[in-house]
């Protein structure tokens, strides 16, 4: 009779331990501060965990920074936006499957009464050129975030050295008090459409430039490295990479939207 009882209990005893262990299992995600800040992680990674009980941790930081937890190995998965930046990382080996994910747009953000004329162009090194000529400063987030790297491709386009600029200031922060420092002295910045549709203290702030082919922002996920770092946890950090890549995380990014507008569009290559 014992030995029955066992035999019924002890594939129970293992069921719920694997059940408890699974719903305990989570990963650290590095990643910008425009997926956090802007809501989107908020809105989809709950339904990534109801599905697979895989809690996630997030880091936000820039991008730069973000790639340089994941180099220490103090992260499982990384999802950043600077392709470049991207590229080198998994030619070091640092990274492994990366794959497209989603994408939004970079935009001018500077104020109503836009003194350097940024609304007369549609380019946006000339955009960039007339604000330098101008009187408002430019906030520059300063923090070696995809944005930042973005904002450094355009003044050197522009031939321009901001630092040689007295109008050029660096928050050396995220994308929300970068532009509440823009909103405090009047000033330009660069921002990713995401942030600046969630961010609330707009003041006398608006959007001055858009559109530019320049200004496309694509995100991309990757696995941290196993063979650098065998604590990454592989299978779970892959679920995560394979979840947001599929149909279903896809639609779910394609489904966060405030005041109706979509703030990212699903680019992944299925």
């Amino acid at each position: 009779m014992a030995y029955r009882i066992r035999r019924l209990i002890l594939p129970l005893c293992a069921a719920l331990f694997g059940t408890l262990a699974q719903a305990d299992e989570s990963i650290v995600l590095a990643s910008t501060t425009s997926t956090d800040q802007s809501g989107l992680f908020g809105y989809i990674l709950p339904r990534f965990e109801a599905k697979t009980g895989i809690k996630v941790k997030v880091v936000a930081l820039g991008t730069g920074q973000a790639l340089d937890t994941a180099r220490r190995g103090d992260a499982d998965v990384v999802l950043v936006h600077d392709r470049p930046a991207e590229d080198k990382f998994v030619a070091e080996g640092w990274g492994v499957e990366r794959r497209d994910v989603m994408y939004n747009d970079f935009i001018v953000i500077g104020p109503k009464t836009d003194a350097a004329q940024v609304k007369a162009t549609k380019d946006v090194v000339d955009g960039f050129r007339r604000i330098a000529a101008g009187s408002a400063p430019f906030i520059s987030r300063g923090d070696k975030s995809g944005t930042h790297a973005a904002e450094l491709r355009f003044w050197k386009t522009a031939g321009i050295d901001p630092k040689a600029w007295s109008g050029y200031k660096e928050a050396g922060a995220g994308m929300g008090p970068t532009l509440n420092m823009s909103a405090a002295l009047g000033g330009y910045t660069l921002a990713d459409r995401g942030t600046w549709l969630s961010f609330k203290n707009r003041q006398d702030l608006e959007i001055v430039l858009a559109g530019d082919k320049r200004l496309f922002n694509p995100y991309g996920v990757m696995l941290v490295n196993p063979a650098k770092y065998p604590h990454v946890k592989k299978d779970a950090g892959m679920k995560f990479v394979d979840w947001i890549t599929s149909r279903e995380g896809q639609e779910t990014i394609a489904a966060y939207k405030i005041n109706g507008e979509q703030l990212f569009f699903p680019d992944a290559k299925n």
